[in-house]
């Protein structure tokens, strides 16, 4: 039997797709080369050993140089890198080889439960944010900004962990000493909490293995090397394979591991973009450097919600617990000025009242300045278009500046009606009355939205001592037994909110 030179052509194409799969043909080709060592299967066997080039960034990979990724869309993060051998899972289905498992499988009903049951770790913030606390052998990404306070955050939590079960802090970036000098400094002293500065994979598991601790936590996984793999430290190779084996790991001996990772430029983790499905658990620790606010929210969690956000104060000795923030973002004036309004936003399933001051005056320059800190920019233009279209506001030509107390971002489209109301009472200079909130999402046609939780809303608003407050109509209230004194004025739209808050 005869291959056409077509064929084998079109069997060199499939194998420049995958360089897994090799096609071998019979020795009688009806060309003027055969297939041998000199010809199409040298080539093949080139092929299939060529160099790879993969992004750094999310570790996207191609045949072929591209200066800019095709999958996260970067410029200048394709590099060289070797091509990865034959995988051997594909080996062993292809060998048909029987694995015979170490755990047969059970009933459901016969699994205990009770081994994954979550362990509180003393800090009650971030208890609420784990979902109750740490589940043996699960592994969690904490990410965050350089200096936000992750170190500082995790040698409390395992100061206070280490009071019942050993603990084993291993550092990539820092020196023992270093580590211990933070510690006398917050009170973060135990003698369970062992240290470890090691950047060597190999090294972290000896220790691993003559601590035999309950909770492990890597500072942080950029940092560490495993042999054998290529890449430098903190690239895509070595930090995928590192992630990998702690996992592994920690699933085998039932370790709770915690990994503290590297944000880029844009706020998100860095590393391959599988990095965040290895894990069970990614949490995200943020906050304004210039201000004492630091927040850490779950944007993965197979154990507990996502919803929900701890807050902490960062001092001098470390991070202090606030379970009752809402107070950090109301500013202290006695008397109402013109230009702010407070709003009641949901940060996950709590409540926290926000201020939200604009300042409206003549343009300095041309085209006139729309500043926004703590607000979405194109929210707020929108509003803008929304008050001067449908309200007749006359903000025209003139620079506005909207801004959020206590350094805390708002995002949540219910601070619409609160940046309206504000932004009208900066333009006509009259002030707000006191003890007034505002939520509810404006549409472009001027309409005001309903939003999710007001009772939830209307509730902490009433605890921290509002007696009035507008909402979008249709919006379910208070009981009356739980806050009879509560005013509530439901607006359809923008003009009506309006209004209603000037008229109070």
């Amino acid at each position: 039997m005869c291959t056409t030179r077509s064929q084998v052509i079109k069997d060199r194409l499939v194998a420049l797709r995958d360089p897994y799969v090799r096609v071998v043909h019979p020795p009688h080709f009806t060309s003027e080369r055969p297939v041998g060592t000199a010809g199409y299967g040298a080539d093949m066997g080139r092929t299939a050993a060529a160099a790879l080039y993969q992004c750094s960034e999310c570790g996207w990979q191609s045949m072929r140089w591209a200066g800019r990724c095709g999958e996260c869309q970067q410029w200048g993060t394709v590099a060289e890198g070797s091509a990865p051998a034959a995988g051997r899972l594909r080996g062993a289905a292809r060998n048909g080889r029987r694995v015979i498992p170490a755990v047969a499988a059970v009933p459901i009903t016969d699994v205990d439960a009770a081994v994954a049951r979550a362990r509180p770790t003393g800090l009650g913030e971030l208890d609420r944010v784990l979902g109750g606390g740490l589940v043996p052998g699960a592994v969690v990404l904490l990410a965050g900004e350089p200096g936000v306070g992750k170190s500082t955050l995790l040698l409390e939590a395992s100061a206070l962990a280490a009071g019942t079960t050993p603990v084993l802090y291993v550092t990539g970036e820092e020196s023992a000493a270093q580590v211990r000098l933070r510690a006398d400094r917050i009170g973060a002293v135990s003698q369970n909490l062992f240290l470890a500065a090691e950047t060597d994979f190999g090294a972290l598991v000896e220790h691993v293995d003559a601590v035999s601790p309950a909770l492990l936590i890597v500072d942080s996984v950029q940092t560490i090397s495993a042999p054998g793999i290529d890449g430098a430290p903190g690239g895509v190779a070595q930090v995928r394979e590192v992630t990998c084996a702690l996992t592994a790991l920690a699933k085998q001996r039932a370790l709770t591991t915690v990994l503290v990772g590297h944000v880029t430029k844009d706020g998100s983790i860095a590393g391959p973009r599988s990095l965040e499905h290895l894990v069970d658990v990614v949490l995200h620790f943020d906050g304004d450097r210039h201000a004492q606010l630091r927040m850490v929210r779950a944007l993965k969690n197979r154990f507990g919600p996502t919803d929900e956000i701890g807050c902490f104060e960062l001092g001098e000795y470390g991070l202090a617990e606030l379970p009752d923030p809402s107070g950090l973002f109301l500013s202290r004036l006695r008397d109402p000025v013109p230009g702010t309004c407070v709003t009641v936003t949901l940060e996950g399933r709590r409540p926290l009242l926000a201020e939200v001051q604009t300042l409206v005056c003549e343009a300095t320059a041309d085209p006139a300045r729309r500043v926004t800190s703590g607000l979405d920019s194109s929210r707020v233009g929108m509003v803008v278009a929304v008050l001067q279209r449908r309200a007749r506001v006359a903000i025209g030509k003139r620079d506005v500046y909207a801004a959020t107390v206590g350094g805390v971002r708002l995002t949540e489209p219910s601070v619409d009606l609160a940046i309206a109301l504000a932004l009208a009472s900066a333009t006509c200079d009259l002030s707000l009355p006191g003890g007034i909130v505002a939520m509810g999402e404006v549409g472009l046609a001027g309409e005001i939205r309903r939003v999710t939780g007001v009772q939830r809303r209307l509730a902490e608003a009433a605890r921290m001592g509002f007696r009035r407050a507008i909402v979008p109509p249709g919006s379910p209230c208070l009981p009356p037994g739980d806050s009879p004194t509560m005013a509530i004025c439901e607006a359809a739209d923008i003009g009506q909110a309006i209004s209603a808050a000037l008229s109070g």
